[in-house]
């Protein structure tokens, strides 16, 4: 499949990619990433990124806006979107062709071909290994590429925590850091926090709530956002931080938006994945994202997350 992808990739004159809205760095990594990577290797070539830019990682990379016209025989790459539904600018129906490279489960197979590897830690890591499949062909590695590439898997893997993490991911992660780019100032972007979100983190460390079997919780509403002047997707990044919390096995957060209430689910062991398709929504077994309406679906979600967990521990 790499090998296909290369090939269609020479085929066309250009290659616009796409990737999922609410960009986190491994949307970003691999669809910046991948762009350097053409570009590079494809001169001739025209290479575009397109979406709604996320302010928190315009620091990665700057998007291209582009007019209808440029999809007229165009390759189309989507990367790291598990459906059709998140996919960020919908204007890839235009393409001559288009390709899904991604890591989540495969329940939407959408795209003229596809590569699908849940067992990657990142959809970074994956078009690193394209790379390497295109590297005795003339694909050449950057340093602004590798920047990406290793801003992606670090992402997802949670600085090498989450359980995706293997030795391969290292292995990638050492080669791309040979490029010499600063790990150091790249963190530093990554995870510096803005005094209102460090309060905001307070706060959530001084409310959520603990449930049977090691599941937690926590809602916050626009109120609470407007009380500390964080924005949604702010808030949807102190989500991990209940997973440091002695006895936590997994938990939830409810961020609620101008038209839903944003579901964040994560989990050290329970299946989250098949309850986030009942409110609309899928990704990772161990961390996934749904949509609900009302506040009484919370109490719906957060009911499903512990008879999950009782069942888990019913079946160890």
């Amino acid at each position: 499949m790499r090998q296909q992808i290369i090939d269609e990739i020479k085929a066309h004159d250009t290659v616009i990619i796409h990737r999922h809205v609410r960009p986190d760095p491994d949307a970003y990594g691999s669809q910046c990433g991948l762009a350097e990577l053409i570009k590079e290797s494809y001169p001739e070539k025209k290479v575009y990124r397109v979406g709604e830019a996320e302010e928190s990682l315009n620091f990665l990379s700057k998007l291209d806006e582009i007019p209808d016209s440029s999809y007229d025989g165009a390759l189309v790459i989507v990367c790291d979107t598990a459906n059709t539904d998140r996919i960020c600018d919908k204007r890839y129906k235009l393409a001559a062709k288009w390709i899904k490279i991604d890591h989540h489960p495969n329940e939407d197979r959408y795209g003229d071909m596809m590569w699908v590897d849940t067992d990657a830690s990142s959809t970074s890591e994956m078009i690193y290994e394209l790379y390497l499949a295109g590297k005795n062909q003339g694909w050449v590695m950057t340093k602004e590429a590798a920047r990406l590439i290793f801003a992606g898997i670090i992402g997802d893997t949670g600085r090498f925590l989450f359980q995706s993490t293997n030795t391969k991911t290292f292995l990638y992660a050492s080669e791309l850091l040979s490029y010499g780019f600063s790990m150091t100032d790249l963190y530093e972007e990554l995870y510096r926090t803005k005094l209102h979100i460090a309060k905001l983190s307070g706060y959530v460390l001084e409310n959520f709530s603990m449930h049977e079997n090691g599941i937690a919780s926590m809602k916050i509403t626009p109120d609470i956002l407007q009380r500390y002047n964080a924005l949604p997707s702010e808030a949807s990044q102190l989500v991990g931080m209940l997973g440091n919390i002695e006895g936590v096995k997994a938990w939830v957060f409810f961020i609620e938006e101008a038209d839903q209430i944003r579901v964040r689910l994560r989990s050290k062991g329970t299946i989250v994945n098949e309850i986030a398709k009942k409110y609309s929504g899928g990704g990772h077994p161990l961390a996934s994202g749904a949509s609900i309406y009302k506040w009484e679906e919370a109490d719906h979600v957060l009911a499903d997350l512990i008879e999950a967990s009782r069942a888990q521990l019913q079946g160890e």
